[in-house]
């Protein structure tokens, strides 16, 4: 036995319930006590299964890393490929893609919805996006451009830290603030035209972009936070 999917249907595994299956290298589960018992067992491949917004924060709050969503889930995309709440995109498993266009469907992009999706190089945000979330696409580093919708009103904290290969960004005259280190450590960005609409940059939120050599920033800019340009 080397791999076993244990249904949500079973709410606790007995204490030698796999004894001796030395074999057994990666599981799926779906639930709590089952993704216990096999953290307890050894196993270090461990797909959580959620299948709705409330079971995405306990897989979180576990300390899950690898996720798959439940076909069957009223809460699952068309195309499968995140969980959707209310039209917020909370979890994205497309890992593996490189390009991602996201559907009008989505108004808004929750916390560290798409964060560590390392081989995505492109990715466009439509008009129904009115706000991205903390983390959003915190450590993308292949992403290298990013064209952000006419309906976005904020850019929330470390919505692109570490984006280390965004070369350009387009932010839509819509936008109104910036978070802290909403750009910090994207270190291939070289230009940033920031629209009349913004009236705020957070602290540290253009931190360590040390490739940027132009920017231009409106009038309608009244606060700028500590560190925003550090290191540029």
């Amino acid at each position: 036995l080397t791999s076993i999917t244990i249904p949500n249907s079973v709410k606790s595994i007995g204490a030698s319930a796999f004894g001796g299956c030395s074999s057994l290298k990666s599981v799926k589960v779906a639930n709590k006590d089952c993704y216990d018992y096999f953290k307890k067992f050894g196993i270090s491949d461990i797909t959580f299964i959620v299948s709705t917004p409330k079971e995405y924060e306990e897989a979180q709050k576990l300390g899950a890393t690898k996720l798959a969503i439940d076909s069957n889930s009223k809460y699952a995309s068309k195309d499968r490929l995140y969980l959707i709440d209310n039209g917020k995109l909370i979890l994205f498993i497309g890992k593996d893609l490189t390009e991602y266009t996201i559907p009008e469907s989505v108004t808004s992009i929750g916390y560290e919805a798409f964060s560590d999706c390392s081989s995505l190089t492109s990715i466009t945000i439509p008009n129904s996006v009115t706000s991205i979330g903390k983390g959003a696409f915190y450590r993308c580093d292949s992403l290298t451009s990013i064209t952000i919708g006419n309906s976005v009103t904020s850019i929330d904290s470390w919505a692109f830290e570490d984006c280390s290969s965004l070369k350009s960004i387009t932010i839509g005259n819509s936008v109104t603030s910036i978070g802290y280190y909403a750009f910090k450590d994207c270190s291939s960005l070289t230009s940033i035209t920031i629209p009349d609409s913004v009236t705020s940059i957070g602290n540290s939120a253009f931190y360590n972009c040390s490739s940027l050599t132009s920017i231009t920033i409106p009038d309608s800019v009244t606060s700028i936070g500590g560190s925003a340009f550090y290191d540029c």
